[in-house]
């Protein structure tokens, strides 16, 4: 049987249909929730139930604690009712007016960044154009397999390709064909834009992002957004990757602190190696932040990385006064295989 969930701070009601989680139904009529992974890892979509039960088909997600559960929250886009529900969560507006489309779309250049990144540019056809919101990510649609989830690495103002960051994973199906056998002018299909990360630009808070190998494409076009439409409070972009090779377009952020006196930029390494010569900032890329801002109650955090890395940044920066409802993350976790579903980016 369907089940009726109604959202408390806004009194918006929609029906769940047998075997759909709450996430999925809401995006189908139209209700837009908090998310990221869609699987369970990031915690994007976190809420509180106010009455009901939600039950899980795998048990309880890897992003939701005993304690959480305990305490009323869910995971919605795991969670499936068990009666009707009242439910606590932050409703997203600005993606909501966006249409999600699927597309062909064909390989215009693909470029090595470093030893295990390829940046590619897809372009859809002239007679459509994919808009999205700069942080969000795309659906690439493979057939007979699951599909592939990557983040858009380019600003809306500069649409004529949709630039991805793909990191090499070992064994990975997809990951093995875009670096062995992938050839300009492939043709692919594409489902977009989709996820609630992307650039609060109603805040007057300096803001803090976050990003993890690969996690680096999103915050690059959020960045470049920011300084297309001329935002002027703080922007401070860290950067943690294991060792300097893995810094694939450390020039960008460098020159943008020459273009931009709001912004900042620290890389940390985790790892460094002997020829590296290294003499920056060193460890967690999450430890690194808080040496910077030991008081966070002021900011915006963005962070983009393995869901390891954001539960724990997430959880360090509590700690140190941000308000829960100023941290935007964008996770992506391995599929059962052994390809990312979010992004194939891995720090």
């Amino acid at each position: 049987m369907s089940y009726q969930v109604t959202i408390e701070s806004t009194g918006h009601k929609f029906t769940v249909q047998p075997g759909e989680s709450v996430l999925d139904a809401a995006l189908r009529q139209g209700i837009i929730l908090p998310y990221g992974c869609r699987n369970g890892a990031c915690g994007s979509c976190m809420g509180e139930l106010a009455s009901g039960q939600v039950t899980y088909p795998a048990g309880l997600p890897p992003a939701l604690s005993e304690a959480d559960a305990a305490a009323s929250k869910a995971l919605f886009c795991q969670a499936r009712p068990a009666d009707d529900l009242d439910i606590r969560v932050r409703e997203v507006d600005a993606a909501g007016d966006i249409e999600i489309k699927t597309l062909p779309c064909r390989v215009e250049k693909l470029e090595h960044l470093a030893h295990d990144v390829i940046r590619i540019y897809l372009k859809v056809p002239s007679s459509e154009r994919m808009q999205f919101l700069a942080g969000q990510y795309i659906d690439v649609l493979i057939k007979g397999h699951e599909s592939r989830a990557f983040s858009i690495a380019n600003a809306p103002h500069a649409d004529e390709f949709v630039e991805l960051h793909i990191r090499y994973v070992e064994g990975g199906l997809f990951t093995d064909q875009v670096f062995h056998h992938m050839r300009e002018k492939a043709l692919l299909r594409i489902k977009g834009p989709l996820g609630t990360f992307y650039l609060r630009e109603d805040s007057d808070r300096p803001a803090i992002l976050i990003g993890g190998g690969t996690g680096f494409a999103p915050l690059k076009g959020i960045l470049e957004h920011a300084f297309e439409i001329g935002i002027k409070r703080p922007l401070h972009l860290f950067w943690g990757v294991r060792a300097r090779r893995d810094l694939y377009l450390d020039a960008l952020p460098t020159e943008w602190c020459k273009n931009h006196p709001n912004f900042s930029y620290t890389p940390v390494l985790s790892d460094p190696l002997p020829e590296d010569n290294w003499s920056g900032e060193t460890g967690f890329v999450t430890d690194s932040v808080i040496r910077h801002y030991p008081d966070l109650s002021v900011h915006d955090i963005y962070m983009s990385g393995p869901p390891v890395m954001v539960k724990a940044g997430h959880d360090l920066f509590m700690q140190y006064g941000l308000d829960e409802a100023r941290f935007f993350s964008d996770a992506f976790e391995y599929a059962a295989v052994t390809e990312s579903i979010k992004g194939l980016q891995q720090a």
